[in-house]
């Protein structure tokens, strides 16, 4: 009886060790992009003001602590999103078409104009994200970057490799949407929210 406890304990560890919990939302340390094997380099919270938007989690092949390290990793990558709060789709998308313009370089930015649309269609077509949804983007060397919402992929591939760099420069660029954020995804410290 005691050695079954003590089992069931070492097991329930065992499961909390391979997750990482931010505000609530289990991110597992390590899951497969493209029959890649991925590690969580780092995940936080995006604040806008004082309210919690979203969590954000950024995998990779092996860790890496600037942003010229990530955009440089070779292999998939994938950075996941889940919603803390109910948002207008459309909108989301839009700040992140303008998180992409303030980040990327002009000619990377023009690049990935195919893409900034498409992925544009896919939030206004999704009309709102609710608190608990969930989206990825997936970048696969020789396949492209593809969005899932709620674990099923929104649309065909987006074959340039810009885009998915421009799109990470949200939140690892010179602008990033949240200084909190871009620190928790390279795996530093997690400063104070904001008025804590």
């Amino acid at each position: 009886m005691i050695i079954a406890a003590v089992l069931s304990l070492t097991a329930a560890a065992s499961a909390l060790a391979d997750t990482t919990q931010v505000a609530g939302v289990k991110y597992d340390n390590g899951l497969q992009v493209g029959n890649t094997p991925l590690v969580l380099n780092g995940a936080g919270v995006r604040y806008k003001a004082v309210f919690k938007v979203y969590t954000a989690g950024l995998y990779l092949t092996r860790k890496a602590n600037s942003p010229e390290a990530v955009l440089s990793a070779p292999g998939p990558k994938r950075m996941h999103i889940v919603m803390l709060r109910e948002i207008n789709a459309s909108e989301l998308g839009k700040l992140f078409t303008r998180g992409m313009e303030d980040n990327a370089p002009k000619d990377e930015f023009s690049k990935s104009v195919a893409g900034t649309l498409k992925m544009s269609e896919i939030f206004f077509r999704i009309k709102k994200l609710n608190a608990g949804d969930s989206f990825s983007v997936d970048w696969v060397p020789g396949v492209g970057t593809t969005i899932i919402v709620n674990g099923k992929p929104a649309a065909d591939p987006i074959k340039e490799p810009e885009f998915f760099s421009a799109l990470v420069k949200i939140w690892l660029g010179q602008s990033p949407a949240d200084s909190n954020l871009k620190d928790a995804l390279l795996g530093k410290p997690a400063a104070l929210p904001p008025n804590s």
